[in-house]
């Protein structure tokens, strides 16, 4: 029985349960609990069907046992297991329950068999995550709402997508979908937007750093990776995905050294490192769409890692900006330490997971002979490298003494940074576990002479530009302006301009029809008034001739109609 049972249902309902309990130590048992049961139920579930229903006339799949989504569903529950632990310090409710409903609602989509399932588990990612970053306190509202809005967009737009899909095929399959006429486009835009894709990038860096200090970390892991599990799924192999992907990688690598803000930093990485998954997808062998989901796995890693060193500096200086700090290995070791691991599994350094994963999507560019996307990867994964492998930890840990000297944070935030610290080693080390779980049989060695030569001599030329360029490096105080000006400040003005236009218009039409109205009373009142023609007093023979004219145009009409 309780191989039926989905592993997303129990997330959901832990979410749910966890504000009626009063007792923090029960908190953050049903925060951990939940979890580890998901990831038991998760490996449970055989391959196939496994729980079906019928509504109005379709067959429902709520659950179903993929290798993909085995994969997933795997660092979802890991993911919000250390989430929670790394959280445990935090007083907030409302976040720890909205992250298990957040987390459960992404497993729900890993697990999910066909697209009706897939959209309602997508739609309650959104109410969760929204939650998560409203959780933080009235800082976060604005940012919250265009969080929203942009994710019930995109719903919108997937919704649409889904049902012109159904409307031509008949079917809810959720499975390969081929990119011809607008439903698959549409499908394809509601599943880009939520990976971060342009023109809506910038509502990840807008949003995910206004979080709590553990709420973010929990931001990071599972809207974009749900984005490309789907996209995995659904269309796997279209062209068009390689440049959308590389595009993104560019854009995160811009945009984060030229920022100033850590976490916003580490949020722009995030669209940078989804670009490469989405390339690979876009690619589309074996080997890419194995990259691509190791990559998946090892990034939500190395990710979370990252923002708990941003979160735990955030938590014991609150400071945010890489010009307020410095000089923090002193009194932090051990964030400094679990940072630079964090930071050298993104930048696929050798012995870490990243190097595992990313050189896969490169490769397969190689072997498809893509020498311009081979060439373009290798040079993103040196930028790469100067603003998340360098800029980050130099900043924020090495760089001119701040005078700050906090320790580092709580055990449990501790605990949760190693273990992920560990496990970025451990992937690097062996991997072949995490090749175990990708969905084609992997024949890839990564550790050849010449790859790692290569990868080392590319980091290593890229960290010295770093340091030789650093009088560029340093950061002020300025804001980037990026692509969510449209809709932050054109969108008002556009608002402003339809609603003087609608209400000039509106006032318009009001007082020409109150003219009308004022000209038609006027008339009336000439014919039907006091002293209008139909009032007027008519002597005797003047009212015999139109009595006698009134009924001769009476016998005129009954002799027309006999004849």
């Amino acid at each position: 029985m309780t191989t039926s049972l989905p592993p997303a249902l129990i997330m959901l309902l832990a979410g749910l349960a966890l504000p009626l309990l009063t007792n923090r130590a029960w908190r953050a048992l049903m925060s951990l609990g939940a979890p580890a049961v998901a990831l038991t139920l998760i490996w449970m579930t055989p391959d196939g069907p496994v729980l079906t229903t019928h509504i109005l006339t379709f067959d429902l799949t709520i659950l179903q046992g993929t290798t993909t989504g085995r994969l997933f569903g795997t660092i979802f529950a890991i993911m919000a297991f250390v989430g929670a632990l790394f959280a445990l310090k935090q007083t907030s409710a409302l976040e720890a329950s909205s992250a298990l409903i957040y987390a459960g609602s992404a497993i729900g989509v890993s697990g999910a068999g066909d697209l009706i399932t897939m959209f309602v588990f997508w739609e309650l990612m959104a109410v969760g995550s929204t939650l998560v970053l409203w959780s933080a306190g009235e800082k976060t509202y604005r940012a919250a709402r265009r969080y929203l809005m942009v994710h019930l967009f995109g719903g919108v737009v997937l919704m649409a997508g889904i049902t012109g899909h159904v409307a031509e095929t008949g079917s809810i399959a959720f499975t390969a979908i081929e990119l011809a006429g607008v439903p698959s486009w549409l499908i394809l835009i509601g599943f880009l937007i939520n990976a971060g894709a342009p023109p809506f990038s910038a509502w990840l860096p807008d949003a995910y750093p206004e979080g709590s200090w553990s709420g973010t970390v929990f931001l990071s892991a599972f809207t974009t990776k749900t984005a490309v599990f789907v996209l995995l799924i659904t269309f796997a192999g279209n062209e068009i995905l390689v440049w959308v992907g590389l595009y993104m990688v560019f854009y995160g690598i811009i945009y984060a050294l030229l920022e100033n803000d850590m976490r916003r930093i580490l949020a722009y990485s995030i669209v940078n490192q989804v670009g490469f998954m989405v390339c690979g997808i876009g690619i589309g062998t074996e080997l890419a769409l194995n990259g691509a989901a190791s990559h998946a796995f090892a990034h939500i890693i190395y990710k979370a890692l990252l923002l708990m060193a941003a979160g735990a500096v955030l938590y014991q200086t609150g400071k945010r900006k890489c010009t307020d700090l410095g000089g923090l290995f002193h009194s932090m070791p051990i964030t400094t330490i679990c940072g630079i691991i964090g930071a050298l599994a993104i930048s696929s350094f050798p012995l870490t997971s990243g190097f595992v994963s990313k050189s896969m999507i490169s490769d397969a560019a190689g072997e498809e002979h893509l020498a311009v996307v081979w060439f373009l990867l290798y040079a993103a994964s040196a930028g790469v490298f100067l603003h998340a492998g360098i800029k980050f930890p130099w900043f924020v840990f090495f760089q001119r003494d701040s005078g700050l000297r906090p320790a580092d944070p709580p055990a449990s935030m501790r605990w949760a940074m190693i273990i992920f610290a560990f496990l970025c080693i451990a992937i690097g080390v062996y991997p072949d576990p995490l090749y175990a779980l990708l969905p084609y049989p992997v024949d890839y060695e990564p550790y050849t002479v010449g790859h790692v030569l290569h990868m080392t001599q590319l980091l290593l030329f890229a960290g010295l530009a770093f340091f030789v360029l650093l009088p560029l490096m340093k950061r002020t105080l300025t804001i980037s302006l990026d692509t969510d000006t449209v809709y932050r400040r054109i969108g008002p003005w556009l608002v402003d301009v339809i609603g003087h236009s609608i209400g000039a218009a509106d006032r318009a039409m009001r007082q020409t029809a109150l003219r009308w109205f004022q000209d038609l009373v006027a008339a009336l009142e000439r014919v039907h008034g006091i002293s209008g023609v139909l009032a007027r007093d008519l002597n005797m023979t003047v009212t015999v001739l139109a009595v006698v004219i009134a009924f001769g145009l009476i016998l005129l009409f009954d002799l027309i109609q006999g004849l």
